[in-house]
């Protein structure tokens, strides 16, 4: 079902998608990869689109990106259609970070960063005043510049991909697009990076738009969601709309799998039925969760409480009581365990 609520009067709707068919022309044949595309991009919010391997998701961006237009239907930047707009045009428009590991490891991040300004400059045109404090900004709004004499070849991987957003920054567009931006990172760096980019489609007025498969964060971070299921329309909306909704679910193609509203989590049909745990919620939703992974139940007449200080975990059985001073200690007795 596409979402039909009204845009906010506080967001700016720059990008627009009209009843989009994704896909590929060879010779008399189409190759259809994705139909009943429509959706509003607005300025000052993250966007986050998701959806499996294979539903679309990088036609889509092409055709944003005014790389392969639709077969049918129209993207509109402004109230014009994005098919009138020359490539110039488009790359001050609209800045790109792709998945591609960068090759030229002899730059230095300034310098780098720099080229972003080449659709503003030419690839042969002088830095103007202008240039120079935009790259500075992009810089400062990226935390690297404490990085800006480093070569490219010396960077981390998540220093280098707050670099490549920098150079995006430096475009100046209005649109900022990425694909997959922290599929090389770990954990810490995965939450920072979507958190700057969260940062600066507020601060900066962007409108933000990240491919991702990392549902947890996009969860935490994003203002709003396009959810590409396999031959269905787009959906889109706020996120925790969507998961009260229950739609969030058209992202689990698997019949066995669903999302959960108390843990925040994907599960497994099997365990809809958490262990009733007494105690502390911040301690307690991490022994059940422990229990529903390796599929652990209780007898009727066994309760089971975490106390805090010090950590115990108490399991009453009848008239005996057994205490374990880790989840490790007590899913290594055997005694109280059922099949």
């Amino acid at each position: 079902m596409k979402d039909t609520q009204p845009e906010n009067s506080a967001t700016q709707t720059i990008l627009h998608g009209n009843a989009l068919r994704l896909g590929y022309q060879n010779g008399n044949n189409t190759f259809l990869v994705a139909e009943n595309i429509s959706f509003d991009l607005a300025k000052g919010q993250l966007t986050c689109l998701l959806g499996p391997n294979g539903v679309g998701k990088s036609t889509l961006l092409k055709a944003i990106l005014g790389q392969h237009p639709p077969l049918s239907g129209e993207i509109y930047y402004q109230g014009k259609k994005l098919s009138q707009l020359s490539h110039k045009d488009l790359a001050r428009k609209i800045a790109v970070v792709l998945t591609d590991k960068v090759t030229t490891g002899n730059l230095t991040v300034a310098q780098l960063v720099a080229l972003g300004r080449i659709p503003h400059t030419g690839w042969l045109g002088n830095l103007r005043d202008t240039d120079i404090s935009q790259i500075d900004a992009s810089i400062e709004a990226t935390h690297v510049g404490y990085l800006r004499d480093r070569r490219l070849s010396e960077l981390s991987d998540g220093q280098l991909q707050k670099v490549m957003i920098a150079r995006a920054l430096a475009q100046d567009g209005e649109i900022l697009v990425l694909d997959e931006p922290t599929a090389h990172l770990d954990l810490a760096n995965r939450f920072e990076i979507m958190h700057l980019l969260r940062n600066i489609a507020l601060r900066k007025n962007k409108a933000v738009l990240v491919v991702t498969h990392d549902l947890d964060i996009a969860l935490d971070t994003a203002d709003r969601f396009w959810l590409m299921p396999c031959g269905s329309p787009l959906v889109t909306g706020i996120p925790e709309d969507l998961v009260l909704s229950e739609q969030i679910n058209l992202l689990l193609p698997d019949q066995h799998l669903f999302f959960s509203k108390e843990s925040g989590k994907v599960q497994t049909l099997d365990h809809l039925e958490p262990p009733l745990v007494q105690g502390p919620d911040a301690l307690t939703q991490w022994v059940k969760k422990a229990m529903l992974k390796r599929g652990l139940t209780l007898e009727m007449d066994m309760k089971l409480e975490v106390i805090p200080h010090p950590f115990e975990i108490r399991l009453k059985s009848g008239q005996e009581i057994f205490r374990f001073g880790s989840i490790q200690e007590f899913f290594e007795a055997e005694s109280w365990k059922t099949e």
